[in-house]
């Protein structure tokens, strides 16, 4: 633990998939001394390591934020599940394990959104440097980076079929979905190695808390940034309700990702003037886009029961069930304790007027009534469909001063007729695939929403009432050239010094796909731009 008033170099806030990576890059060469904040616990729980952990830590606040969002007006009004991981490692310790960095198309936009250098051309070689893919090194991917990226261990009877059921509907085998093309049907890689988790916190941290430059302090509230006119001079936090301060002499970097870190940026007095100060907050500088444009994947969930025992529900459920996978995963570093949230997928156009995919389909080896809850009592699964690129946007926006208090999360899911139709036919294609023959041999009966659901409205009402984020939100210091944007093409916050945002939050639009991947490239890309300013 640092004085209650220590200097450093580099201050790095948030320990998550992003902190964790600048952490380690900004160590390497011992020139310069970091400290780590994270709000959260170190990641000694076992359950943060074994890949079916995340069923455990989904509502269990000691390592989760366990957020929720503001009501959803197209959502029958809900406030819908937004758990975020507070822990080292961040949402990487917590999240379903899975391997997607978008299509080239996402990077290729940024670029033309104005932002210099981040074309997929341009972020292809950090994602191959993050990457320790157990296939090896080609033109795509990487095999010796630090994050492990590997195969599923058990390919599942039902994962097996789904991908056969995909092909019988007319969408192609696709064995790499980070590959030439995403779209197809195949199994997903999964952030695993031997069969364990590899976390930000282990490919990344772990390694780095060896070197004597690195601070890192757990269970630190950041409660604010402290400003000399415009320029970032330090951060100020909390340590239960001790006050601690730490002062930067090179640069504060926020990495807490989409929600905390427009919330720390607000509290420090960046953001709208007119909710700052009605909150009592100075102003540093009135700056209206932080916290706005938040960008989240909305899913539509089906729920079958199927004929044979074989789903995660029957693997588990019972004690015999539990210690048997348990002892199997022990000896093994396989069986249903290495099952990932979806298991395999396939990436489908289902628009008409979509030139590459819009949904992501996948099945989930295991069925509940409610995200996170108890494992229902027959042999069940789940379809996953995920609107790819949402139209709709939303805000982040702080209800209080005090930074213990959680923000306004408002997604605005579903608030344009893009986005309901898109989902409405990509929900209709996922039915469609459990409906095929190879995997219709395995399904007794759709529960929900039941085959009398048949009618395009009826299906939208569904989506409204059951549907779900699938926990990848982006966008709340946006970077861009524009005047909202808070950060631009080399993550500085627009109009102050020696201040960045380094993760989820800066993406210009969410990518088509899971979003840990992306968030670890853009922490390296960023990790490389903080060095080179550090030499001039």
């Amino acid at each position: 633990m640092p004085p209650h008033s220590s200097s450093f170099d580099f201050i790095i806030v948030g320990a998550g998939s992003a902190g964790c990576v600048l952490a380690n890059r900004l160590t390497a060469s011992g020139r310069h001394r970091v400290l780590l904040l994270e709000a959260g616990p170190s990641n000694y729980h076992p359950w943060l390591h074994i890949p079916l952990g995340y069923g455990k830590m989904f509502s269990n606040t000691r390592y989760n934020w366990c957020y929720a969002t503001e009501p959803q007006p197209e959502c029958h009004d809900r406030n819908v599940i937004a758990p975020r991981g507070k822990v080292l490692g961040g949402s990487s310790s917590i999240n379903g394990l899975i391997y997607i960095r978008g299509q080239a198309g996402d990077f290729d936009l940024w670029r033309q959104l104005g932002n210099a250098g981040w074309s997929h051309d341009d972020v292809l070689p950090y994602f191959r440097k993050a990457e320790g893919n157990e296939r090896g090194a080609d033109a795509h991917h990487g095999g010796d980076g630090p994050l492990g990226v590997s195969d599923t261990r058990d390919r599942h009877p039902l994962a097996t079929a789904y991908i056969e059921a995909a092909q019988q509907c007319g969408y192609p085998r696709n064995d790499d979905f980070n590959g030439a093309q995403q779209e197809g049907a195949g199994y997903y890689q999964t952030t695993t190695r031997n069969g364990m988790r590899s976390s930000a916190a282990v490919a990344y941290l772990k390694p780095a808390r060896r070197r004597s430059n690195l601070t890192v302090v757990s269970d630190a509230l950041a409660t604010r940034i402290v400003f000399d006119g415009k320029r970032a001079t330090g951060v100020e936090y909390l340590v239960g309700d001790e006050k601690r301060s730490a002062s930067a002499n090179a640069e504060v970097i926020v990495a807490s990702g989409a929600f905390n870190s427009p919330q720390l940026l607000q509290l420090s007095g960046l953001g709208p003037a007119g909710l700052l100060g009605g909150l009592g907050i100075p102003v540093v500088a009135d700056m209206p886009g932080v916290g706005e444009g938040l960008n989240d994947h909305y899913a539509g969930r089906i729920i079958l029961r199927c004929k044979e025992p074989i789903t995660l529900n029957d693997a588990v459920r019972s004690w015999r069930g539990s210690v048997t996978a348990a002892l199997h995963f022990g000896a093994t570093r396989r069986g249903y304790l290495t099952t990932p949230a979806i298991s395999a997928g396939c990436f489908v156009r289902a628009h008409p007027a979509s030139e590459t995919p819009d949904v992501q389909c996948s099945i989930s080896l295991y069925s509940a009534q409610t995200i996170g809850g108890t494992l229902d009592p027959y042999p069940g699964v789940t379809g996953v469909c995920t609107l790819l690129r949402p139209e709709s946007r939303g805000h982040v926006r702080i209800k209080s001063a005090d930074p213990r208090q959680a923000p306004a999360i408002h997604p605005n899911y579903l608030a344009t007729p893009k986005d309901r139709e898109t989902l409405v036919y990509g929900v209709k294609a996922l039915r469609r695939i459990f409906q095929a023959p190879a995997m219709a041999a395995h399904i007794a009966e759709e529960i929900e929403p039941g085959a009398p659901c048949t009618d395009d409205g009826e299906l939208l009402d569904f989506i409204r009432r059951r549907g779900s984020t699938t926990y990848h939100p982006v966008s709340t210091c946006r970077m861009g050239p524009d005047p909202k944007a808070v950060v631009d093409e080399r993550l500085r916050v627009r109009g102050i010094e020696r201040l960045r945002v380094i993760d989820a939050s800066i993406m210009p639009a969410v990518v088509s796909g899971n979003t840990n991947a992306a968030t670890i490239m853009i922490a390296e890309k960023g990790a490389d731009m903080v060095l080179e300013d550090a030499r001039r």
